[in-house]
């Protein structure tokens, strides 16, 4: 990739990415237009049509080539390539794990963007759309072509319904794909987790008495559920971890609650450490029904195997390069999100943080301006990188 056609090609497109840093700075009109524009729409998972529309619509101001929004209700569009021989994919979710109800108001200050879901994820949704006007900007032409693809149906029960729909129904073979996400700068995410994600759903039987004294209803069983499933050992190695994520049941000071929900996550970079810990949920479930006679139900939401690239990859380490260039200290960071879709599939894939965050998942979820700038010279590098074949691995 160069900047003419006749300029030779360089084999290091590490070099000169500082300098780069002040040239982006005068796209920052566009990229803040762009991620508040679209963080002001709402999209909650499996209701993203609005800002989809809106990304298909910025495609087309910028000139892409087809565009479309598939069945799965994703929107993409080509950057063609000088040569287009192959394909590179940049993808970003559309969904926010905030309702449509909420607030979607997004202001800026002199560093930050403040709002509900700009950090996951509409500065990485802003990013990939102002990545054309940008690159035009810093007249950087591609061999390869630019895929843009805009992902619904990502988070939570979604479970990558979305990309998962566009990877089994496109025809074009990706060369490499990059997962852009808002937050955070320096994660170094090359691999996928096995992930269980679930909901234990109780209801009190028929005949529960609520008015016996001391009565542990709804609230009371799924909370030694709680309190068991902490209980379930896990190692340190492979890394694995239990979160609870939530717990809703009851609704008043003076009523025993007669159903809840309990949702958590098992991860692990081992399978069997995933199955063993869904296995230990399983007996858990079933004994709680047996002894109290309460409807405990286990429904899993999401599973996904562990996969994706090795350190060693030349995608990888040239990322790893990328970061030390601009000073950013890379930490590895295994993901559960996109790049398992992409993983699965065997297409070698990154996913790259953009900025620094700070309350996430809050309505005053913020993201820092200045580091964006950073993130997106990463973002180029890589792309630089790839398009010359410095990241494919010998067969």
């Amino acid at each position: 990739m160069a900047a003419n056609d006749n300029a030779p090609k360089s084999i290091n497109p590490i070099e000169g990415i500082n300098p780069r840093i002040e040239q982006l700075k005068e796209s920052k009109e566009i990229l803040l237009a762009n991620a508040v524009m679209l963080g002001e729409i709402p999209a909650p998972t499996f209701a993203e049509e609005d800002r989809i529309q809106f990304l298909a619509n910025r495609f087309t101001e910028e000139g892409l080539q087809n565009i479309s929004i598939d069945e799965a209700g994703n929107a993409m569009g080509i950057l063609p390539g000088q040569k287009g021989d192959h394909t590179i994919l940049v993808v970003a979710h559309a969904d926010t794990p905030f309702d449509a109800a909420s607030d979607h108001a997004m202001f800026v200050t002199e560093n930050r963007i403040i709002g509900p879901g700009i950090a996951d994820n509409s500065l990485g949704l802003a990013a990939m759309a102002s990545l054309p006007p940008i690159l035009d900007r810093l007249d950087l032409k591609f061999d390869d072509d630019l895929l843009l693809l805009g992902v619904s149906k990502s988070l939570g029960q979604g479970d990558l319904e979305g990309l998962r729909f566009f990877l089994d129904n496109q025809p074009r073979p990706l060369r490499a794909a990059l997962c852009l996400e808002g937050e955070r700068l320096g994660r170094l995410s090359y691999n996928s987790l096995g992930t269980l994600r679930g909901a234990i759903e109780l209801e009190l039987p028929e005949g529960y008495d609520l008015s016996d004294f001391g009565a542990l209803g709804a609230v009371g069983h799924l909370s030694e559920i709680a309190h068991r499933i902490q209980g379930i050992p896990i190692p340190r190695i492979p890394r694995t971890s239990i979160i609870l994520g939530s717990l809703r049941t009851g609704a008043t000071f003076n009523r025993v609650a007669k159903s809840g929900v309990l949702r958590f996550e098992a991860t692990s970079e081992d399978n069997a450490q995933v199955e063993a810990i869904k296995d230990a949920i399983d007996e858990i479930v079933d004994e709680v029904h047996t002894s109290t006679g309460a409807d405990v139900e286990l429904k899993i939401v999401a599973r996904r195997n562990p996969g994706g690239l090795n350190y060693s990859h030349p995608m990888v380490k040239t990322l790893r390069e990328i970061l030390e260039s601009l000073e950013v200290n890379p930490k590895a960071q295994p993901s559960s999100g996109d790049l398992s879709a992409l993983a699965d599939q065997g297409i070698p894939a990154v996913t790259l943080g953009l900025t620094k965050a700070d309350n996430l998942q809050e309505p005053d979820e913020s993201v820092q301006i200045e580091p964006i700038y950073s993130g997106l010279a990463q973002v180029i590098a890589l792309l630089e990188a790839i398009d010359q074949g410095v990241c494919d691995e010998e067969n």
